[in-house]
């Protein structure tokens, strides 16, 4: 397909849904702490993330089926069938549980950031206010405009990054060095979150059920393909960037950041007065709509497992699925952890369902009787299972240490 030809796709909407609170803490604390060092594990998620959203999307073009319903039917014993959906489940709940968390308290920065102060007191009613209002718009209202405005101020909040980056004169060669990966002393915890808040696992679902009703037969995945490369590189770029300005501008002067006010100091160059209000609007907007996201695809997710359909008129497994994510992700927000702490450890537990996630889909993506001969090639395979290989060795890295035995 023409570059000239491309129309913005699902995968602008994935783009769109992982450059949100999370993205912007976890890579604004990479680049405060450590510098351009962790630049390779974002260049590594993106490189990721668009091979295993490619798998998604060629599964769902093909099958016709949605992520977890195929993922049901390539396992055909009913006792590992059942196994299965409670492993996907219980990781896609309690996952989505833990960003949901980090949604509603990215949304919780975002109202800080516009009042100018720590909110104190008031924090847990601002917390359930955004709950409700997350809960309100997902079951009686399908908000199309929400993505655009969301996709908007991505844009614009990127252009802002873009131009306080070029204006802080970075060193070049540091940032070429940040492409050698290289774990600094503490870094694991933020390397592993950089993951995470980039290779989304719920996004997978998502793409997959968009892709599916945009393109209506396998005819469709060259078209599909360069949507989901040039959506994803672009966000992955996005995520480099904020990293990199952060670096530039606060790595060595020992700034905590503790809130957001800490995080716009650094779009303080282009915005000046103003950038605390502009990275307000932009976290609250991409906290709520995520907020929304998050609970919906589990949902689908849930539903699909069920076998059930939207058209058949039984939505009970959807609601119960997004009201669990709702209930916990407020409930772990409500906890007495800063705003910035909560949405770190989001995208950690992230990073740890990742492996989780991968292998199912490199089972399914080589499954011939549902791919036929669009399953995976060679050089796809040894691909995925490096992502599998390297994302699960963090993990177990990350347990390790956590339990003394690895340094």
């Amino acid at each position: 397909m023409k570059l000239s030809a491309y129309r913005p796709g699902p995968g602008m909407m994935v783009s769109a849904a992982f450059i949100g609170p999370g993205t912007v803490t976890a890579c604004t604390l990479a680049g405060a702490n450590f510098g351009f060092a962790l630049i390779w594990a974002l260049v590594f998620a993106t490189a990721t993330t668009i091979l295993l959203q490619g798998f998604a999307v060629r599964i769902a073009l093909v099958s016709r089926m949605g992520l977890a319903e195929a993922m049901m039917q390539s396992v055909s014993t009913p006792i590992f069938r059942l196994l299965a959906a409670l492993l996907l489940i219980a990781a896609l709940v309690l996952g989505n549980a833990a960003y949901e968390a980090g949604n509603i308290s990215g949304a919780v920065l975002g109202v800080e950031a516009l009042s100018g102060a720590d909110i104190g007191d008031a924090r847990p009613l601002v917390i359930i206010a955004i709950a409700l209002l997350a809960g309100a718009l997902l079951l009686f209202s399908k908000p199309k405009w929400v993505e655009r405005v969301l996709i908007s101020l991505v844009l614009l909040m990127s252009a802002a990054f873009l131009v306080t980056f070029v204006l802080t004169k970075p060193d070049i060669g540091a940032i070429l060095a940040g492409f050698i990966p290289h774990v600094p002393e503490d870094g694991l915890l933020t390397a592993i979150a950089l993951i995470g808040t980039t290779i989304v696992p719920y996004n997978l679902f998502l793409h997959a059920a968009s892709a599916r009703n945009r393109w209506e037969s396998p005819t469709g995945l060259p078209e599909a393909q360069a949507d989901n490369v040039i959506s994803i590189g672009l966000g992955g770029l996005i995520s480099i960037t904020i990293l990199a300005t952060a670096a530039a501008s606060m790595f060595g002067t020992d700034r905590e950041i503790a809130n957001a006010a800490d995080m716009a100091a650094q779009l303080s160059p282009v915005f000046g007065n103003f950038a605390s209000v502009m990275l307000g609007i932009g976290l609250f907007a991409a906290g709520l709509t995520s907020a929304i996201t998050a609970p919906l695809a589990t949902g689908y997710i849930v539903q699909e497992i069920f076998g059930k359909s939207a058209e058949d008129g039984s939505r009970l497994p959807f609601n119960l699925a997004a009201l669990l994510v709702i209930l916990s992700g407020t409930f772990g927000a409500l906890l007495s952890y800063s705003p910035v702490e909560i949405i770190f450890i989001a995208q950690i537990a992230n990073g740890l369902l990742l492996p989780v996630i991968a292998a199912f889909l490199l089972k399914l993506a080589n499954n011939k009787a549902i791919l036929g001969e669009h399953v995976n090639s060679w050089k796809a395979n040894i691909a995925g299972g490096t992502v599998l290989i390297v994302t699960s060795l963090l993990g177990i890295r990350l347990i390790a240490r956590a339990l003394g035995y690895w340094p």
